[in-house]
C-alpha cells in the first residue's frame, strides 16, 4: 500500500464556467443516477484554446456534444486494462487522451501516420510540435473534438481542491503538481530500429515503468487515505494509462 500526503480539500468538486473567446462557453453538466456518474458537456473547455488549423494539426475545432458515464462507486477488480481511446474526462467535460494512433513512418511526407508497422507510437508530448498542442497541451481532433494530452494549467487553475476529473473506470483524478513522483523512466540508450537516436521521449516506448522508482504504480495511481485514486502529473504518464477498475464502455469504442 502507498501512502502519499496530499493537499487538503482532496475531494472538492467545482466547476467554473467561463467563455473561450471565439467559441460557445463551456456547458457541463455532472449527474449521477444509480451506480453511475455522467458528465455532459458541449465538448468546449472554460478557457482560450491555440489556434486550430496550425502547422501541425489540420483541423478545425468544433463544438460538439460529448458524454462519458463511469462508474460511481469504483472497485478494484485485480486486474488491468491498458488500451482504451481517452484516459477520462475533466469535471469541465473535456477528454483526458494522453495517447495518440500516430507512428513513425519515414515514407510519410510528415513522418509519421497512422501504419503502425514501425512499433513506434509517438507520444503526445513528446511529440507536441509535430503534432500542433496548444499551450493547454490539447489540441483538436478529425472531428474537431478537443482533448487534452497532459494536465492544462488553466483548467487547473479554474478549479477548487485537487480532483480535475474522472478516469474511465470511476476512480478519480487528482493533481498535485510534483508532490507525486510517476514510477515511469526513459530508457537508457537508442532505440534498435529505426527511427534510432536515444530514447527521448518522442515515442510512447522509449518510457519503461520502473517498479519503486516513483510513488505511484504502473496506472500513475496510489493509495490516499484507504481509497484508490489517479494522479495527473507533469511527467510521463501525464494522465493514468491503464486502469484497476472496470473501465466503461464509453472509453472502449473507437475515438
Amino acid at each position: 500500500m502507498i501512502r502519499l500526503l496530499v493537499l487538503a480539500g482532496l475531494m472538492t468538486v467545482a466547476v467554473f464556467l467561463k467563455s473561450s473567446p471565439g467559441h460557445t462557453a463551456n456547458s457541463v453538466n455532472i449527474s449521477t443516477k444509480g451506480d453511475q456518474r455522467c458528465i455532459s458537456s458541449n465538448g468546449t473547455p472554460n478557457h482560450t484554446i491555440g489556434t486550430f488549423p496550425n502547422r501541425g494539426n489540420p483541423h478545425r475545432f468544433r463544438a460538439q456534444k460529448v458524454t462519458y458515464c463511469v462508474d460511481a462507486m469504483p472497485r478494484d477488480t485485480g486486474r488491468i486494462t491498458h488500451r482504451t481511446n481517452a484516459s477520462g474526462i475533466s469535471l469541465t467535460g473535456i477528454p483526458f487522451r494522453p495517447g495518440t494512433a500516430d507512428f513513425y513512418d519515414a515514407s510519410s511526407p510528415r513522418g509519421f501516420s497512422r501504419d503502425g508497422s514501425s512499433g513506434w507510437r509517438l507520444e503526445g508530448m513528446g511529440a507536441a510540435d509535430m503534432l500542433g498542442m496548444d499551450r493547454q497541451n490539447a489540441h483538436v481532433d478529425h472531428r474537431g473534438l478537443y482533448h487534452y494530452h497532459a494536465p492544462a494549467p488553466a483548467l487547473i487553475a479554474s478549479l477548487k481542491g485537487t480532483l480535475i476529473g474522472y478516469a474511465a473506470d470511476g476512480f478519480p483524478i487528482h493533481y498535485v503538481g510534483d508532490s507525486v513522483k510517476p514510477s515511469w523512466q526513459l530508457k537508457p540508450g537508442k532505440r534498435p530500429t529505426a527511427p534510432h537516436g536515444r530514447y527521448d521521449g518522442t515515442y510512447e516506448q522509449d518510457w519503461q515503468h520502473v517498479a519503486g522508482s516513483g510513488n505511484l504504480d504502473e496506472c500513475n495511481g496510489a493509495i490516499v487515505d484507504g481509497n484508490y485514486v489517479y494522479f495527473a502529473t507533469d511527467s510521463f504518464p501525464f494522465f493514468p494509462r491503464c486502469f484497476r477498475g472496470t473501465v466503461s464502455q464509453d472509453f472502449l469504442g473507437r475515438p
